[in-house]
């Protein structure tokens, strides 16, 4: 008995890392696509100018580019191995910006550099300082009028339909163990932010899995490749499919599959 367990638990973890490499492909080849033509038609582009021109498109998204917030007034309920994985999260955040051949305008908002994730960030992050972002210690409200403002919580009833260079969207910095639950949907309520949410039940469906385990809520780096990947192409469906974690229990929907692309994003 011991002995098919130990063999069912071996062939779950080989299912696990296969799926594991076969969502990482995907993805990789997802950023080639999205960078550049100059650099995918010539792969040995000098990366000191292919790094000068990322930093060129970073600079043209702070005038023209959408924007995104990440709010970071609730850290101080999270625990030190929680500012770890946020800061890991704004690592990760930010890469996708870099390569992005149309990538927003960031900000980090409510972010002291006495903060331990100021702190995290300088540890963790090589070349943190040198991020094309703007770090803020005011909060997004004090940023930007109330009404651009659109704070993206997987709690809120209204959907996101598109991506508008008029808006401002805000994504709370939380990290899934985070013990107080619809703290983004709280924070929004308190700040009578408008809400919206990933279009996650219009485009997906629960996949059936050993655990029945399905959750909506995401890392803000996953958000952000969503975001990203539709602001690209305008398709939700191409979006979620790239970037949405398979283990979350969700599969984008067969009927959404051949929908054509949003002509608003």
């Amino acid at each position: 008995r011991n002995v098919m367990r130990k063999q069912r638990n071996w062939e779950k973890q080989l299912a696990t890392k296969k799926s594991k490499r076969k969502e990482e492909k995907q993805r990789r080849k997802l950023n080639r696509a999205q960078m550049p033509a100059t650099n995918s038609l010539n792969p040995q582009y000098p990366k000191g100018l292919m790094r000068e021109t990322a930093r060129e498109r970073l600079a043209e998204a702070q005038s023209r580019g959408p924007k995104l917030c990440v709010d970071l007034s609730m850290t101080d309920c999270m625990s030190d191995k929680e500012i770890s994985r946020l800061a890991s999260q704004l690592r990760r955040l930010y890469g996708s910006n870099r390569k992005a051949a149309r990538p927003f305008h960031l900000f980090l908002t409510n972010m002291s550099q006495t903060s331990r994730l100021y702190r995290e960030c300088l540890r963790m992050n090589d070349g943190f300082l040198n991020y094309v972002m703007e770090i803020r210690e005011e909060p997004c409200q004090a940023l930007f009028p109330p009404e651009a403002l659109v704070y993206l919580s997987p709690d809120a009833e209204e959907e996101l339909k598109t991506v508008d260079a008029d808006k401002v969207y805000v994504l709370g910095g939380l990290v899934d163990e985070s013990i107080q639950k619809r703290l983004s949907f709280s924070r929004a309520k308190e700040l009578s932010i408008h809400m919206a949410r990933l279009p996650i039940d219009e485009y997906m469906v629960k996949k059936e899995n050993r655990k029945n385990f399905h959750s909506k809520v995401l890392a803000i780096n996953q958000v952000f490749d969503i975001l990203l990947t539709f602001f690209s192409t305008g398709s939700w469906a191409e979006a979620l499919q790239a970037w949405f974690p398979k283990n979350k229990g969700y599969i984008v929907s067969s009927a959404v599959c051949a929908a054509p692309p949003s002509p608003e994003a």
